[in-house]
């Protein structure tokens, strides 16, 4: 390992000593850990959200760091809008509603903008935690107008997805979703309800579900630990443009 840049030497340090560490042992403390393989504390742990963020290890807040079992990673094209839930059927991972909030609450102005609605609007707003081997691995948030769905229709049968539930219903009837995707550093909230540190990356979903009518009937923020998705997206090959160089130059149809 001579030749290699000191923190790829710590990630394959790292990498040895994790999986020579039978699942669900604890780790050597990060003072420890950091004095044995000679780096910093701040390094080490730079390089140990690597791992958390593919499922590896768990760090829980006073307790240690932790060796776990592999995960079955959902993997899904994006070209289908569907359910984390109907992802998770289809690999045969089973996968439930931890922690959840449902209350009414007023549109800011990223809601309002997001939802087509004055600020100030009173709007439905549901917050959970969904689980997978007993770990969670997203945070949903989803914010829907009052005359879309209400908390008490939310009170019985609902197991984690809106999606899922608005088309169980039937109405409105859904037309499809504009969504951006980026990383984004886990807030002091969310970090504490997936269970990892603040500042570890994440991946974001943010989208607008229409209805048939171009209505916006959910506006929602979907936060995934990376080690346990895969997202791809099927593209076909465009139409190269012509350009004026290439028509003078006697390429143009004749």
């Amino acid at each position: 390992m001579e030749n290699q840049h000191p923190y790829q030497r710590l990630q394959i340090q790292l990498a040895e000593l994790i999986a020579n560490t039978p699942p669900g042992q604890r780790l050597p403390s990060e003072p420890q850990l950091a004095k044995e393989l000679g780096v910093s504390r701040a390094t080490l742990r730079e390089a140990m959200r690597s791992f958390e963020g593919q499922g590896l290890i768990r760090r829980r807040q006073g307790k240690g760091t932790f060796v776990v079992q592999h995960p079955r990673v959902i993997e899904s094209g994006l070209e289908v809008l569907e359910s984390l839930e109907t992802l998770a059927q289809r690999i045969g991972l089973e996968v439930h509603m931890g922690e959840c909030t449902i209350a009414q609450v007023g549109a800011d102005d990223t809601v309002a903008a997001g939802l087509r609605v004055a600020p100030g609007t009173t709007v439905v707003r549901v917050e959970r935690v969904i689980l997978a081997d007993n770990r969670p691995v997203a945070f949903l948030v989803d914010i829907l107008p009052q005359n879309i769905l209400t908390p008490e229709e939310l009170n019985e049968g609902f197991t984690g997805s809106v999606l899922d539930f608005l088309l169980h219903r039937g109405t409105p009837q859904l037309a499809d979703s504009f969504t951006e995707i980026r990383a984004v550093a886990a807030s002091s909230d969310i970090a504490r309800r997936l269970e990892i540190q603040r500042g570890d990356v994440l991946l974001m979903f943010q989208a607008q579900l229409f209805d048939a009518g171009g209505n916006v009937v959910d506006f929602s923020h979907s936060y995934f630990l990376p080690g346990y998705f895969r997202f791809h997206v099927v593209r076909r090959v465009g139409t190269p443009v012509r350009t004026l160089e290439f028509e003078r130059q006697g390429g143009g149809a004749k």
